[in-house]
């Protein structure tokens, strides 16, 4: 009926609009437009008897994904659940339900980079090398409308039997499980990022627009910086404009190594996920307060006990304290953050060899950000510069004080000695899509003390300098 429908419009149109003068009468015209309906009826018929004369589909069972293969035995077996009923042999290891009804993503996302500096600085241990530093799986689930789960395994400088065999690793970077109740209160347990500052909750390598890490996550905030716990999150809305979101966890203590919170920082000292060695559990949380839509204020916290090295005399506590910003207007960014350490008995006098380590630490950075797209090139070049590409310039600046209090400058027995670093970084990247970047990094690093540290695996303690210069290049995308 459709294509009849059609065909007499089309007839009637083509009708109207012969001219006046031509020869053919009134009483031709509507007989040959009989004509054309005529056609179009019996062609649909033809069509309709040719879908009635397919056989029906007499498959049994009806297909259900990759657990066909294992269901399809015996009449009724569909029906059983999969599960310890489940019957079989060799077949049972695919007895799982996301394999009949797929309910995870799996994605991530990788990085290379390539720098070229005078002599060695905080995160890059060779002057002129290539580094393939992250390659990061990610895996989501939706359980249920209200059950989610999502995890990382970190891969870096690849993994822990790569063939330089020292700052490799592998390890699950988060692990959690969420059950939604609604957006004011949700749950969440497993192995969770620290929500302290908001680059240790969005680090990835390609949503940042530098290629180094800010020096304030690296060593006042262990970035990345994880532990086992449960808490809660959710959203208030105070305002139609404004909003108000928390996140609160219990976690796991840190632990500290021998010599480990010293003028480093206290990436050693992070804490376990498989049990808390003081046990005494720390608490972590943050708010984020936006008025409106492109700005945002932060505040977040540690607080937690923390078991010094084997042989030393009490036990000691840290705490964090953290601050970011976020203000977007146009095509502008402004960015930071700023973090604080607190560390009691951090003397290690039990153990011999041992001394004083520092008690407070301060860092911060701030970094701007400009988005532009030059009309020109998207009309040189439309199949690599398009609508969704941009060009982002970039200035950070950046300074780190690990002993505010000078404990380990003139004590006589002192774990390593002040580290008084500054990093200047100008950077150029261009995004063809959103989820994948080219950096181009300018850095001018400065240390104020003439004694550095080695970044061979976290952070190493050996007395070299740290305040190499030059270029950093980074490919980074989403997969």
């Amino acid at each position: 009926m459709k294509m009849r429908s059609i065909l007499g419009a089309l007839s009637i149109i083509a009708l109207s609009v012969t001219p006046v003068f031509a020869e053919e009468s009134l009483e031709e015209r509507v007989k040959r437009l009989e004509e054309a309906l005529k056609k179009s009826q019996e062609h649909e018929s033809r069509e309709v008897h040719v879908e009635r004369s397919s056989p029906p589909s007499t498959q049994y069972p009806t297909p259900t994904g990759a657990m066909t293969d294992i269901k399809v035995e015996r009449k009724g077996e569909e029906k059983i659940p999969l599960g310890f009923g489940s019957t079989g042999s060799g077949k049972l290891i695919y007895a799982k339900p996301f394999l009949s009804f797929p309910k995870a993503t799996v994605g991530g996302y990788v990085d290379v980079m390539y720098n070229i500096l005078s002599r060695q600085n905080l995160d890059n241990p060779s002057r002129n090398s290539f580094g393939q530093q992250r390659l990061i799986p990610f895996i989501y689930a939706d359980i249920t409308d209200r059950v989610k789960f999502a995890t990382e395994i970190e891969i870096e400088r690849g993994g822990t039997n790569a063939p330089q065999g020292t700052d490799g690793s592998i390890q699950i970077e988060f692990a959690q499980l969420d059950y939604l109740v609604n957006e004011i209160v949700n749950v969440r347990a497993g192995i969770l990022l620290m929500p302290v500052g908001k680059f240790n909750l969005l680090h990835d390598s390609p949503l940042n627009d530098l290629v180094d890490r800010p020096m304030v996550s690296r060593i006042i905030i262990p970035s990345t910086w994880f532990e086992a716990g449960a808490g809660s999150y959710g959203t208030f809305y105070p305002t139609s404009l404004s909003k108000l979101d928390y996140e609160v966890y219990a976690v796991n203590g840190m632990s500290q190594t021998a010599g480990a919170i010293t003028d480093l920082g206290v990436r050693s000292a992070r804490g376990s996920v498989s049990r808390d060695r003081d046990n005494n559990k720390a608490v972590v949380g943050r708010i984020a307060f936006s008025p409106m839509l492109g700005i945002e204020v932060a505040g977040s916290g540690y607080h937690g006990q923390y078991k010094p090295a084997a042989g030393t005399v009490g036990s000691g506590y840290i705490d964090i304290y953290a601050v970011d910003w976020t203000l977007q207007r146009g095509p502008f960014e402004i960015i930071g953050e700023a973090a604080w350490s607190r560390i009691s008995n951090n003397n290690a006098t039990g153990t011999a060899g041992n001394g004083i380590g520092p008690a407070g630490m301060f860092g911060y950075y701030i970094q701007g950000n400009y988005h532009f797209m030059p009309e020109f090139l998207k009309k040189w070049a439309p199949s690599h510069f398009s609508d969704a590409s941009t060009f982002t310039a970039v200035v950070r600046w950046e300074q780190v004080d690990t002993d505010t209090d000078n404990r380990t400058r003139s004590a006589p027995n002192t774990i390593g000695n002040r580290r008084e670093l500054e990093r200047l970084t100008v950077g150029l990247n261009f995004r063809p899509i959103e989820d994948t970047v080219f950096k181009v990094n300018w850095q001018y690093n400065t240390q104020k003390n003439p004694l550095g540290l080695t970044p061979a695996g976290d952070l190493g303690n050996a007395n070299s300098p740290m305040d190499g210069d030059g270029f950093l290049f980074q490919m980074a995308t989403y997969f």
